[in-house]
């Protein structure tokens, strides 16, 4: 009886699953590096860009035939989109705290835009003064 319980509440459950949500963020992320619009990618995949927006959120999950078909959009293999997913009951695929804070600060838009930025600024001591002034304003450092 409990485990009828315990499989009623998990089907009731809303959150997203993290795999759903690491490969949305990956959706995301490669479609903005290529400059292209939610709409642009949904009308190439034949969807909504209600839908593409569920999809990088994670709160509907990739079809393996749709998750093919935003590959080849995006120019990316398949296994792109399970990059740096750690599996937490392997050491061997785990990411470390770095890895995963790069990673999360990717997948939002001033991410991109400032790791696209960054490497464009010509003086070392100007990219000096922009890393201490965002170590000045992290409640990390």
């Amino acid at each position: 009886m409990n485990a009828l319980n315990i499989n009623a509440s998990a089907s009731n459950d809303k959150t997203p699953n993290p795999i759903d949500i690491h490969v949305g963020g990956r959706v995301r992320v490669r479609r903005k590096f290529l400059g292209y619009s939610q709409e642009y990618l949904a009308e190439q995949i034949g969807l909504t860009f209600q839908q593409v927006q569920k999809y990088e959120r994670g709160s509907n999950r990739i079809s393996a035939s749709k998750l093919f078909d935003i590959a080849k959009v995006l120019k990316v293999s398949v296994p792109y989109f399970f990059e740096n997913l750690s599996d937490e009951n392997s050491d061997d695929f785990a990411e470390s705290h770095t890895e995963r804070n790069v990673s999360h600060f990717l997948m939002t838009s001033e991410g991109i835009e400032l790791a696209e930025a960054f490497p464009r600024i010509k003086s070392a001591v100007q990219r000096r003064k922009i890393l201490e002034l965002v170590r000045s304003l992290s409640d990390e450092l």
